[in-house]
């Protein structure tokens, strides 16, 4: 196998680093996500008055191939740009997977057809799970 041929040639991490299924623990937007609270009200800015439907529809709405997830944003973030809570990213993106080299790991895994990836987003834990399977003897 070339290196042109093998979708890891560019990644720091090989095929074994992700097959198999992996949890990743408190990464997608819940309704327990922090949201800014304006200190002299008390109250939670409108803009971060949302519901994990709301997110979960702007991720899926996202023009991409890719599967999006929704992950929350920082309250820094949220306060600076008077944004949502959350932000939309593709399932394998390093927030939720916790490192740069396992995001591109994922990345060369769904775009290769040797590999099977799949993933499911329980927004009520805020666990993501991501499940990778070698297809024939590639």
């Amino acid at each position: 196998m070339t290196s042109e041929d093998d979708p890891f040639h560019d990644c720091e991490l090989g095929p074994e680093a992700i097959l198999g299924t992996r949890t990743f623990e408190d990464v997608l937007f819940t309704d327990e996500t922090e949201t800014p609270v304006n200190v002299l009200t008390g109250e939670t800015p409108a803009h971060s008055q949302v519901t994990v439907e709301e997110a979960k529809a702007f991720a899926a709405s996202i023009d991409t191939e890719t599967p999006q997830v929704a992950l929350p944003a920082a309250v820094e973030t949220q306060i600076e740009t008077q944004s949502k809570p959350y932000t939309s990213a593709a399932f394998f993106h390093f927030k939720a997977t916790g490192s740069l080299e396992r995001h591109r790991a994922y990345h060369a895994a769904y775009n290769s057809d040797a590999f099977s990836v799949d993933f499911e987003a329980d927004y009520e834990s805020g666990d993501l799970t991501i499940t990778v399977e070698r297809i024939g003897d590639s």
